[in-house]
């Protein structure tokens, strides 16, 4: 690995480039620790990545009251430089919560957000472009966060391009794990970006023409994460490949369940802190941490920290 990255270009859009899922610090006692969180969005920028997702499913918004979730969007914004995005999730069971985060958003200073379809019950198609109508209404641009898997509703390529063409959403992180789709996305909604959605899809869905990578790994290993997609957007092979196969062990735990506690596990590895996170997430099983523990610590032997 080189002792400096070399600068990211600057992303046509806000949401382009590698948009890190924040994990989010928490106090032994279970307190958010904001001043630790905003010296985690500082550092990621400082490590080259072009900006962050609070708010998502890796910072456990689900377990977040309302009055958390706004005040860690404050703090991102407040602690980004110049030019770094800002994606909140606004993720909610109903469309007038999810319009009302993304309003706090925009007065916060957020350049776009990112919005689940409803996730309160399996809704049709109606429901579904009813619910982006009302979170446009805050006028932040959208991008969609198609994940089936929670939500029970999946974003097909064809319901995309119908919120697409009315306007509702200006990109889609696909975290189906399918990089396929990007090819019928392109073909139906050809304006629509499509942003990688799962760690271990980077090189796939990039080599297919993503715009972006709302990533979880890079709040372990940001700079080498950064190295990898900006190898695979420019379809450096030589370089991309061997960095994907290093990695991908490590990335594949982004799409299983205990996400959130392995990815913390390996910044408290790396000497970030990751900390616990809040119940019902439990701590890893000791096979878990064993293998996510022997695997990060290979990866730093590596040189990829």
């Amino acid at each position: 690995m080189p002792d400096q990255l070399s600068p990211t270009a600057s992303p046509a859009q806000p949401w382009h480039g590698v948009i890190v899922a924040t994990a989010l610090p928490f106090t032994s006692s279970g307190e958010v620790d904001y001043d630790r969180y905003a010296e985690h969005v500082a550092w990621l920028a400082e490590n080259g990545c072009d900006g962050v997702a609070p708010n998502g499913s890796l910072g456990e918004y689900q377990v977040l009251t309302p009055e958390e979730r706004g005040r860690v969007v404050r703090t991102a914004v407040d602690a980004a430089p110049e030019g770094f995005t800002v994606m909140p999730g606004v993720g909610a069971y109903g469309a007038r919560e999810a319009r009302a985060l993304a309003e706090a958003a925009a007065e916060a200073g957020a350049q776009v957000v990112m919005a689940l379809p409803p996730n309160a019950y399996r809704g049709d198609e109606r429901a579904v472009v009813e619910h982006f109508r009302e979170i446009a209404k805050a006028g932040l641009p959208i991008s969609a966060y198609n994940n089936p898997i929670d939500t029970k509703i999946d974003l097909t390529p064809q319901l995309l391009r119908e919120l697409h063409l009315e306007g509702l959403v200006v990109a889609v992180k696909e975290f189906t794990g399918e990089s396929r789709r990007s090819y019928e996305i392109a073909e139906l909604a050809p304006g629509l970006d499509i942003l990688i959605g799962t760690d271990d899809s980077v090189l796939e869905v990039g080599l297919a023409g993503a715009k972006g990578w709302v990533a979880g790994y890079p709040n372990a290993l940001p700079r080498v994460c950064v190295e990898l997609y900006q190898a695979t957007l420019a379809h450096d092979l030589d370089v991309a490949l061997p960095l994907y196969r290093q990695l991908h062990p490590l990335l594949r735990w982004d799409f299983l369940t205990e996400f959130v506690q392995a990815i913390k596990l390996s910044m408290d590895v790396v000497g970030r802190y990751g900390g616990p996170c809040r119940a019902p997430r439990q701590p890893l099983l000791p096979e878990d941490e064993r293998c996510v523990r022997e695997l990060t610590e290979a990866a730093v032997a590596a040189g990829l920290s």
